[in-house]
């Protein structure tokens, strides 16, 4: 056996022992996996290695723990059927930003600015332009909600974002870009339990979160925040792809 092998702590040699079995279908969506008893047993292991073992396969996604009742196998999931790409390319004043094809016509309402997208965009209670979105993929039928947020000192400053706040993304950078801004990205990805009217909007189970991203587009100078968009996505039915541009190290100050 390779001494890498030997090395590998003993509760990830039980997990990926335990996985195959999974994988393989010895052990079916549903079945209960053996006590913590048998396993010590079986692996000759402490109860502290098996206890990390089935961690470790909860982590994977293979099983889920009810307590009192047991470790129960879960039913596999299919890969996500869409990968969304959230990189934005652009050559001068010319923008591309792949997402889904919009399904509806936009919904542009006034609020107030509150929670996450006033963290982001610095600007608390402050007015705001919010432009709703059903998006779909023609071919799966994966379906996303798009939020894109202009705050109103923005659209004061450049009229053409308040003409037509229902714009693509692609053409609100370029309008930015047209009124004087550098452009700098920034996003931020997390996820929550699908809200009760997401399971409809976007097909999503009890079970799967809602994979949150939100991008918020800056004056590269001044670094001040100009928009955010949030774009929400059931787990199980996409996946996000991100092009990550490594940042030049700051050169050392010499004393």
């Amino acid at each position: 056996m390779p001494k890498d092998i030997e090395r590998r702590p003993m509760y990830k040699q039980m997990a990926e022992s335990l996985a195959e079995t999974i994988t393989d279908g010895d052990l079916q969506p549903g079945d209960t996996l053996p006590s913590e008893v048998q396993l010590m047993k079986q692996y000759g292991a402490s109860r502290a290695t098996v206890r990390t073992a089935v961690a470790e396969l909860r982590q994977m996604g293979l099983v889920e723990i009810q307590h009192g009742r047991g470790t129960f196998v879960l039913q596999r999931t299919a890969e996500p059927a869409v990968t969304i790409s959230r990189t934005v390319r652009h050559t001068g004043r010319r923008f591309e930003a792949d997402e889904l094809h919009p399904t509806e016509a936009p919904t542009v309402t006034r609020a107030h600015l509150t929670g996450p997208e006033a963290a982001l965009l610095d600007r608390d209670e402050e007015a705001a332009l919010c432009v709703d979105r059903l998006l779909s993929d023609p071919t799966t039928g994966v379906r996303s909600a798009r939020r894109t947020v202009i705050p109103m000192d923005v659209a004061e400053k450049v009229p053409a974002l308040a003409e037509t706040p229902d714009a693509e993304p692609a053409e609100i950078y370029a309008t930015l870009t047209a009124a004087g801004h550098t452009l700098t990205f920034t996003e931020t990805v997390t996820a929550r339990a699908p809200l009760p009217d997401e399971h409809r909007t976007l097909d999503a189970s009890d079970r799967t979160p809602v994979l949150i991203t939100r991008r918020v587009t800056a004056d590269a100078e001044t670094g001040r925040p100009l928009i955010c968009e949030e774009l929400r996505v059931s787990a199980d039915r996409a996946q996000l792809a991100f092009l990550v541009t490594p940042e030049k190290i700051p050169a050392k100050r010499r004393a």
